[in-house]
């Protein structure tokens, strides 16, 4: 969620804390700010609304200065508004403080300060936290890095913060605590973000901040690690492999339509050195290590949220199919809130692209505790989750900006699919020469997506067509209907369009009742298996006058005679159909958000990664 840049170093601090915060649009934000000390003091900023206004505001305000903080917020405690946002100060205007996450006891604490004179000016949970660190730093006349440190001894929640002092202008001190920051290290400067993508133009040296520790940063000393039992910590220098021209549309006109076309290439570096037809083998590394736990357990848990549920769906597919080891998918927001019973025996795997999903980190802290081997399938290099599970797999798409996922969904159906195909391999639960056709297809996957998306202009014609309804319904069988859930979600997500999404079977159980000439119905209807039930629940739609618009395997007739548009994909494996189907969809809600003007990188209220639960 909320994004954080900060910076120390020998240039003007606020051109690079703007574009640090342009580059953290994508997380999802409702109010943005920054702090400079400068000759002058403390000098704060800040503003309701995207990162352009603030801009323009600082467009008539001396912002020079070589430290400073900056913020986007996505609101939690109090409305967005100028007065909530970011950063925020002590009473004696002398500290600055930024923050991501929840300040779990903040009431009691605020309650404690109150009493001794604090006078707060906002709604929010972070304005008590820089007052506590202010009134230890004064009643001990403690260095910022000290009281910051025993502030945090005295809070619960999740947090990641930045914090600067008008007396003490050489030193940012940063912290985490179940939530995302990055040290860089430049020549002679230092960057701190949510991510490194504020920085990566000018640094790829990073250190990742493990949880509770704190980050204190200085020209003349450099970056030293404590924990909060102030004992020292090394410093883990990582080489990103990673380049600004990620960052950046490339000519596209919204990065959700980038990454949707990014997507043969993507799948195809998920597979890269895991896969070869010609020497009939699938290798994840990760996994090898802790292959006889996999074959032997009793079964998998999959946790995750969001779009990654879907990928995990589309999992306990693919392995119960291929593999025959029992899968249970879970929302990790509700996981470890039902007592599950989890033992030495499972294999719990962690799906987020992020890899700092709140609910997802807490659901695998209770499996570990339990002695369940735990699994990581992510996108980000050096994430909570990378580094908590005892093994995993990264899907190496590359950053996702557009907050509605997209090839991180197929990246993580394309690990997915590895998984099961490896472990079928180990456990000899499909023949030779099926796991041989299997191999050979899914080496085909990316140039059928780039096939696949040579319909989109089909699919705009259809966006057009539609894009007036105010309720749809998905519908999709086996393997397909995860894939129906996926394309109500993104639909819901980037053009406010109510959606559901069912198995086309259940239609007769309720949904049935929706449907008139006003309800479109968008079917997934690729099965081989079934085929014959699915052109009966497309018929029973075109009966009650319901619009029909299938995704069907090229030159398909049935359906097509008599749904209103049909768009074809590709004849592949059914086990590998979701990596099609999903792409027609994926175009689809976007062209329906272009058509009706929405924000398609930024939908309302939603944020790229929620790292609060």
């Amino acid at each position: 969620m909320c994004g954080i840049v900060g910076y120390i170093g020998h240039r003007q601090a606020d051109e690079l804390i703007i574009k640090g915060l342009e580059r953290l649009e994508y997380r999802g934000y409702d109010s943005a700010g920054l702090a400079i000390i400068n000759q002058d003091g403390l000098a704060i900023h800040k503003k309701a609304g995207k990162v352009k206004a603030l801009r323009k505001l600082l467009s008539t305000e001396d912002t020079s200065g070589t430290i400073g903080i900056g913020h986007t917020r996505w609101a939690t405690h109090g409305e967005p508004n100028d007065r909530n946002a970011h950063p925020h100060t002590g009473g004696k205007n002398r500290l600055a403080l930024v923050h991501n996450g929840i300040i779990e006891n903040y009431a009691v604490l605020k309650s404690a300060l109150i009493a001794e004179g604090h006078h707060f000016t906002s709604d929010t949970d972070t304005e008590v936290l820089v007052h506590l660190i202010e009134e230890i730093q004064r009643e001990g006349d403690l260095a910022l890095d000290e009281a910051v440190r025993l502030a945090l001894n005295r809070v619960e929640g999740a947090y990641a913060i930045a914090v600067i002092d008008r007396e003490n202008p050489t030193m940012l001190v940063g912290a985490r605590k179940a939530s995302p920051l990055v040290v860089g290290i430049g020549e002679g400067e230092f960057f701190i973000g949510s991510d490194a993508s504020p920085f990566l133009d000018s640094t790829k040296r990073v250190v990742y901040l493990d949880d509770n520790q704190i980050a204190s940063i200085s020209l003349e000393h450099g970056l030293q690690l404590r924990n909060k039992d102030n004992v020292t910590q090394p410093a883990f220098i990582q080489e990103l492999d990673l380049h600004i021209e990620a960052l950046e549309k490339e000519g596209y006109d919204h990065f959700m339509l980038k990454e949707i076309y990014e997507q043969p290439k993507t799948i195809l570096d998920a597979m890269r050195g895991r896969i070869s037809s010609k020497e009939s083998r699938v290798i994840l590394r990760g996994m090898e290590e802790y292959a006889n736990r996999f074959v032997r357990a009793n079964r998998i848990i999959i946790v995750a949220c969001g779009t990654s549920y879907h990928s995990g769906l589309i999992g306990e597919y693919l392995i119960e199919d291929l593999a025959r080891i029992p899968v249970e998918v879970e929302y990790a927001s509700e996981f470890r809130y039902r007592n599950p019973i989890i033992n030495e025996h499972d294999v719990v795997i962690a799906i987020s692209q992020s890899g700092e999903t709140a609910d997802t980190l807490a659901a695998l802290e209770l499996a570990k505790s339990k002695g369940a081997l735990i699994y990581g399938i992510v996108n980000s290099v050096g994430s909570s989750i990378a580094r908590l599970t005892d093994a995993g797999s990264y899907i190496h798409c590359g950053p996702e900006i557009g907050v509605a996922s997209t090839k991180a969904f197929t990246g993580q159906v394309t690990v997915l699919t590895l998984l099961a195909l490896s472990l079928a391999r180990k456990l000899s639960t499909i023949s030779n020469t099926y796991f041989q056709t299997l191999l050979s297809e899914l080496e085909l996957i990316p140039q059928k997506v780039e096939e696949t998306l040579k319909s989109s202009d089909h699919i705009k014609y259809i966006a057009k067509e539609i894009k007036g309804h105010h309720n749809a319904l998905y519908l999709g069988r086996g393997y397909n209907f995860p894939v129906a859930l996926e394309g109500a979600l993104k639909l819901k997500e980037i053009s406010y369009i109510h959606a559901e999404g069912y198995p086309a079977a259940e239609m007769k159980h309720g949904p049935i009742a929706l449907i008139d000439e006003n309800m479109p119905v968008i079917v997934t209807a690729t099965n081989r298996s079934a085929y014959e039930k699915i052109v009966s629940n497309v018929q029973e739609v075109v009966a009650r006058k319901g619009r029909v618009i299938a995704i069907v395997n090229k030159g398909e007739q049935a359906i097509t005679r008599i749904a209103d548009h049909v768009i074809e994909i590709p004849d592949t494996e059914e086990p590998f159909s979701p990596l099609l189907s999903v792409i027609p969809l994926q175009l689809l809600s976007y062209y329906i958000a272009v058509e009706l003007g929405k924000n398609v990188d930024q939908p309302r209220n939603l944020a790229k990664s929620v790292t609060v639960e």
